[in-house]
């Protein structure tokens, strides 16, 4: 068994990458203090070929070195805009046809394993606050609540790692 070089990966180059086809799934971060997990939410929505992210409140934006950091450059590539309250980009994208989805510990939450999307169904899924998670007035908004079990004593992943099993989740559900 022999590493491959990235040169062997076939990666797309940053101008096919702008004109391929987009997973329909639209990612909207709310508050978020951490420019690292900002930058992993961009590097995996990259990988994902995630449609935009919109981020919210306190989320910081590019071009920031931290978010670089752990993006490595796909803040450059991953569509993103910036909207100063949360509730508003819901709204948005709601009057766009999206169905949204706060990824919380709801009550009637959809565990992550059991949710299914329905086929061709544009949709957003809302990734909240390292502490406080996704605002009651955002999870008002949404059409539903998805999910992480989680087996242990901690109440939460790391949004950086939610984003990463949700969103991969997610993609192979859709495609």
């Amino acid at each position: 068994m022999r590493k491959l070089k990235n040169s062997e990966l076939n990666r797309l180059s940053v101008e096919e990458y702008q004109v391929v086809k987009k997973t329909p799934l639209v990612v909207v971060m709310d508050n978020i203090r951490s420019c690292n997990n900002t930058g992993s939410v961009f590097r995996t929505s990259d990988a994902l070929l995630i449609e935009k992210i919109y981020l919210c409140g306190i989320t910081a934006t590019p071009p920031n070195k931290e978010i670089h950091k752990t993006a490595l450059d796909a803040e450059k590539t991953v569509p993103w805009e910036y909207i100063e309250k949360t509730e508003d980009a819901v709204i948005l994208l709601k009057t766009q046809g999206y169905k949204i989805f706060a990824i919380e510990q709801v009550e009637g939450s959809i565990p992550l394993p059991e949710f299914k999307p329905e086929k061709g169904e544009k949709m957003a899924v809302v990734f909240g606050n390292e502490v406080k998670g996704v605002k009651q007035s955002v999870v008002n908004l949404c059409d539903g609540s998805i999910e992480i079990p989680q087996f242990g004593t901690k109440h939460s992943f790391n949004i950086s790692v939610s984003a990463g099993i949700v969103l991969w989740d997610l993609y192979n559900k859709i495609s």
